[in-house]
């Protein structure tokens, strides 16, 4: 079903993202990667007050091995 879309403005996009607008059939990542960051790191806005007192990132990974994009062609 056909999609009306009014003014889009885009600052930036990265090199491996997506940008998409209306009917898809499908959309496929051609990159990965894992993020680490603490307890806060990601918050965005105004007058943001955060307290973390004692804050640790586990970055021990169990299995070693994440979903894959190998058949994304």
């Amino acid at each position: 079903m056909p999609a009306i879309v009014g003014v889009v403005q885009v600052i930036s996009i990265g090199s491996s993202a997506v940008f998409h607008i209306g009917d898809v059939y499908k959309i496929m990542p051609i990159s990965n990667a894992k993020t680490f960051s603490g307890a806060g790191s990601f918050n965005t806005g105004d007058a943001l007050h955060v307290r973390n007192d004692y804050s640790q990132t586990n970055t021990y990974d169990q299995d070693q091995i994440d979903q894959g994009i190998i058949l994304n062609a």
